[in-house]
């Protein structure tokens, strides 16, 4: 059987908020990416050279809590993550982004809780691992990694 599965960007409501003050407190402090490339967590894509960008931090899973009113306890983090500095009209596709490169998928319980990770290649197949991720019913929502930094890069949940 396969799950179905999105992919949600920094949900906009969200991002007016990190716009204002990011999650650590910082005020948003924009700058050109000259070279393009940063991965966006607003629209699910690479910056092109010249967007005006900024980066903040920003606490996924806290705010996916806040939502659902589990209780991460120390499974709560926040990190940094790319954003436009201005409006966005979010993602343009359904594929699922950032698929180019090895990532961690990092399982979570409704709950808020690691039910553990994977590393996954892109000659895997993502979509595969993510209905793989979902067979299991105790997992509420994932999260894709970057390897390199750890970094977020975007959360899944299955379609209702």
């Amino acid at each position: 059987m396969t799950t179905a599965h999105t992919a949600r960007p920094v949900p906009p409501r969200v991002l007016e908020e990190l716009r204002t003050a990011d999650d650590a407190g910082r005020p948003l402090a924009p700058f050109t990416d000259e070279e393009g490339g940063a991965p966006l967590r607003c629209c699910l894509r690479r910056a092109a050279p010249g967007e005006p960008i900024a980066l903040v931090s920003y606490a996924p899973l806290r705010r996916w809590a806040a939502e659902t009113g589990a209780d991460p306890g120390a499974y709560d983090e926040q990190g940094p993550v790319f954003v436009h500095a201005e409006d966005c009209p979010g993602p343009s596709g359904t594929d699922l982004p950032f698929t180019d490169s090895p990532r961690v998928l990092r399982r979570y319980s409704a709950d808020g809780r690691i039910l553990g990770g994977r590393l996954v290649s892109p000659s895997e197949g993502f979509a595969s691992a993510f209905s793989a991720a979902f067979a299991d019913p105790e997992v509420a929502l994932v999260h894709v990694r970057a390897v390199e930094y750890g970094c977020f890069l975007y959360e899944v949940r299955r379609d209702r």
